[in-house]
């Protein structure tokens, strides 16, 4: 009896042990992920900048949003110049989801705002406005986290303290040769939230399809945006994204529905000959929405003067 009652203590102790013992990995691996070397702490710290860009105006000012084919495109200075109003660059990454996205931006929004909207075809073509960085980026920064359904939260609670054995290798790399760590987004920033560094494609490029229009959730969740910015005084307007794409039969068919759709949320900035459809690839980075500087300059200088045939006299 005494050695069976010993034996379920021992087990009890071994049980103990072991739930410290993970839970002390577990939360070295928050730790990493949200406040060292792991993606979440680059996108929390790229959101972080941005929101404190946007905070720090406080004349009615233009919020660029969406994802990343915002935040590699555009450049502010530019824009403010030619629409005489300050602009914020809030593009964040696309991943993180339409849902997740738009109420982010929604809390910067003040009276006499004009929030525009680029949301890339990843974004638009999404079936529940969550993408794979959904979790991991409303955990580490707070926000947008009842946007998550709580099923995907749970799990993405799981899986932020278990970094992935790519991301720990990169890091110890990273400390070992630049004696930091370093991310995708952790270039320096302007004081409007653009980037100041052009990344570099390392694969063969291709043109880009457009296989489908933008999807109903994406239809009514910009829809549903529109009438939050007004209702905190804002004013919404969309744009197509510059993308490098094929010019076939189906991708600019599939273009021109979006648009249609688009165009009855708000009003749309695009050129409605060549869709947005960039041909020249030297104006791309490393992917088929962000720029090289020298693109975003272009790029800018076009949306500037669709603005200003909207906003001004």
């Amino acid at each position: 009896m005494q050695g069976s009652t010993e034996q379920k203590a021992g087990q009890k102790i071994k049980l103990w042990t072991w739930l410290v013992a993970a839970g002390v990995a577990w939360t070295a691996g928050f730790v990493y992920n949200v406040h060292l070397g792991g993606e979440p702490r680059w996108l929390k710290d790229l959101y972080q900048k941005k929101a404190v860009a946007a905070e720090a105006i406080e004349e009615p000012k233009l919020l660029v949003t969406g994802g990343s084919g915002a935040h590699y495109t555009i450049n502010s200075e530019i824009i403010a110049e030619a629409i005489e109003r300050p602009v914020v660059n809030l593009g964040i990454d696309g991943p993180v989801g339409l849902d997740v996205i738009l109420p982010t931006a929604l809390q910067h929004v003040d009276p006499g705002d004009i929030v525009l909207l680029v949301p890339e075809y990843l974004i638009l073509l999404d079936e529940d406005g969550l993408g794979e960085r959904s979790g991991p980026f409303a955990i580490a920064t707070g926000q947008g986290l009842n946007q998550v359904p709580p099923k995907q939260l749970v799990r993405d609670w799981i899986g932020i303290g278990v970094p992935s054995l790519r991301a720990l290798v990169k890091s110890t790399s990273d400390l070992i040769q630049l004696g930091k760590f370093s991310g995708y987004y952790d270039d320096p920033l302007t004081v409007a939230g653009d980037p100041t560094v052009d990344k570099q494609r390392q694969g063969d490029w291709w043109q880009l399809s457009i296989r489908q229009s933008v999807t109903a959730h994406s239809i009514k969740r910009i829809e549903q945006f529109r009438s939050e910015v007004e209702a905190q005084g804002g004013e919404l307007i969309l744009s197509l994204p510059w993308v490098y794409g094929d010019n076939t039969d189906t991708t600019k068919a599939n273009i021109r529905k979006t648009a249609e759709d688009l165009e009855d949320i708000a009003p749309l900035l695009y050129d409605a000959e060549t869709l947005n459809i960039q041909s020249d690839v030297t104006i791309f980075a490393d992917t088929h929405y962000h720029l090289t500087t020298e693109g975003r300059v272009v790029r800018s200088q076009q949306l500037a003067q669709q603005l200003q045939e909207i906003l001004l006299p």
